[in-house]
């Protein structure tokens, strides 16, 4: 029962570390501390999603599902619900480079406001 408990949190820290790789530069708007959080976070995300590297917490989530002798992702709120959030249906590299390329673009755009903003207020 560890072990599953221990899976399903790792899917929902996976979650919240893609939340935070799509959404952090709206975190940084608001306190700029951020940025150190957000940065690599966001390098690693890309790097993942364009390199088709994968995240470690997938490896480490899947050992624990095995240790807990679960063969899938059947029955459970964090399997049914999360899980195809992480992956849907259809994920092609095509389509996690595309995904890639839109999640930089909308923090640069936000990068850039941050950056502008702070000249506009200095000068």
């Amino acid at each position: 029962m560890l072990y599953r408990l221990s899976a399903d949190a790792l899917v929902l820290l996976h979650l919240a570390f893609i939340l935070l790789v799509l959404f952090g530069g709206l975190l940084v708007l608001r306190w700029r501390r951020a940025l150190l959080l957000h940065l690599p976070a966001l390098a690693w995300g890309l790097s993942v999603e364009c390199l088709h590297l994968q995240c470690p917490l997938t490896g480490w989530e899947n050992r624990m599902r095995l240790a807990a002798g679960q063969a899938g992702y059947q029955g459970g709120f964090v399997e049914h619900y999360v899980w195809p959030l992480i992956y849907p249906a259809g994920l092609t590299p095509q389509i996690q480079v595309l995904l890639g390329l839109i999640v930089l673009l909308l923090n640069l755009g936000i990068y850039g406001y941050v950056l502008w903003r702070g000249w506009r207020a200095s000068g």
